[in-house]
């Protein structure tokens, strides 16, 4: 499609990524700007990041860029820094059934008239379930076309004549409103699951249908999900979760039978019954997270795990609590460390939300007691704010002698007492920011009295005490 077909512009693109096409295009290789970057300029939307594909080498990239790191096995990337902001620059992807030997020498044939790095180690791995192990297969732009998964991500601007290269009509299916999948649904999710969850994204973000034969077999294959590895369902419930579409997400999780195979452990609570407790507070959560995501307000990923999990821990604690004779503090204890033992074997949550999860479920019971001193020395937590909002959560779900509490502890935050307790948490916290994150050149140097350019050394002094006593 030449550029007066289309609206795109240089003028909508990063400066950094008009850079890398540039830079690689004046080192001899084809360089485009590819899938989501296209496909929401002409949406309408802001990109959120930029992707280059090329057909040097990653090594080859590499060498173009002083600002440049490999990474990953699975797929070898290059992640070009410009400041805090990176553009990812990928090799065409090539077809895995080319005939070693016939790839081979054709790559060979093709490097040695170019001048380009031998592409010709290929590797590629696949499971016994068709899912891709690695991925490491070079090919032309026509194969990296047809490796794309969705249509409408196989759009390709070429910065040498400005032009958009369509090779699977993903201009049409953008025009339809329609996610559709390049080539065999069924063959594409074996290949790699995560597919799946891409297809709800991209559905609901783009406020898109996804295509009969793409949706169906997801009822089918969702299972295949058991493959992908903890730390990478982690980030891919991060995205779900925090892109202001987290409402419309879990309700296609839960649709399409996959909510199981991120929160066994909190889809055993859930009964379905809009009316119920543990409903209740997953829409709230979910509604809340959305709005302060689209007001452009931070939101903690360990408070919407906490409340995932909360059901499930209240349960587990009483059953611990009847069962083994514990106290109900012990009980709910062990329980925490059962319920993240548990939750980790499926989602790898990172220690940091973990380590919040745990304040917040157990600032919970000391938010019941309100006598004494108590209600000051729990606003002078770092984490009263975060329980304090979970408490909110709780009591919108559940009502009753909760909402009479919730209401003390907002009642409370008014009073002076509470005011000077906070405002004394808070100038706590940042002067231990300050001293621990000062850089080391701010710290004094034990400097000796009578040589002050040089450090103080007991070693020094104790050496010297016996070289004199052996001169005496």
């Amino acid at each position: 499609m030449p550029r007066e077909s289309h609206p795109i512009s240089r003028n909508d693109v990063s400066p950094s990524a008009l850079k890398v096409l540039y830079r690689l295009k004046d080192n001899g290789y084809e360089a485009y700007l590819v899938g989501g970057c296209i496909r929401d300029i002409l949406l309408g939307l802001q990109p959120k990041d930029f992707d280059v594909v090329t057909n040097a080498t990653p090594e080859q990239v590499k060498a173009c860029f002083s600002n440049c790191r490999l990474i990953g096995r699975r797929f070898r990337l290059a992640h070009i820094m410009f400041g805090r902001e990176l553009i990812e620059v990928a090799t065409m992807r090539g077809h895995h059934d080319t005939p070693v030997e016939e790839s081979d020498n054709k790559d060979n044939q093709t490097s040695q008239e170019n001048g380009h790095a031998d592409k010709a180690k290929k590797t590629s791995r696949q499971s016994d379930e068709g899912q891709l192990l690695r991925d490491n297969v070079y090919g032309s732009i026509d194969e990296d076309a047809e490796r794309r998964d969705f249509t409408i991500n196989a759009l390709y601007y070429d910065i040498r004549n400005f032009s958009i290269l369509d090779f699977a009509n993903g201009m049409a299916d953008i025009e339809k409103g329609v996610v559709d999948l390049i080539g065999d649904p069924e063959t594409r999710y074996r290949e790699d699951p995560v597919r799946m969850l891409r297809a709800i994204r991209f559905s609901t973000k783009l406020r898109m249908q996804i295509a009969p034969r793409t949706k169906q077999p997801i009822y089918e294959l969702n299972h295949l999900l058991i493959n992908i590895p903890p730390a990478r369902l982690f980030d891919e419930a991060l995205k779900l979760f925090l892109a202001g579409k987290a409402v419309d997400n879990v309700a296609a999780l839960r649709e399409f039978g996959i909510f199981r195979y991120f929160f066994p452990v909190a889809e055993q609570v859930l009964t379905g019954n809009p009316l119920d407790k543990e409903e209740r507070l997953l829409a709230t959560m979910l509604t809340n997270t959305d709005a302060r995501i689209n007001a452009e307000k931070s939101i903690s990923p360990a408070f919407v795990l906490a409340a995932l999990f909360w059901y499930p821990l209240e349960a587990h604690a009483s059953e611990l609590e009847l069962e083994s004779g514990l106290s109900p503090y012990d009980a709910f204890q062990v329980a925490m460390s059962d319920i993240l033992q548990r939750a980790v074997q499926t989602v790898a949550i990172p220690k940091r939300f973990t380590a919040t999860m745990r304040d917040i479920w157990s600032s919970q019971h000391r938010l019941l007691k309100t006598e004494g001193k108590r209600p000051m020395q729990m606003v002078e937590n770092p984490r009263f704010r975060a329980a304090y909002d979970f408490l909110l959560l709780r009591a919108e779900a559940e009502g009753g002698e909760l909402h009479d509490i919730a209401q003390f502890w907002t009642d409370y935050q008014q009073t002076d007492e509470a005011k000077r307790a906070i405002a004394k948490s808070v100038r706590t916290r940042a002067n231990a920011s300050n001293a621990t994150s000062g850089p080391r050149g701010d710290r004094k140097p034990d400097f000796d009295s009578k040589d002050g350019d040089k450090p103080k050394s007991k070693r020094g002094k104790y050496r010297g005490s016996r070289r004199r006593k052996k001169e005496q």
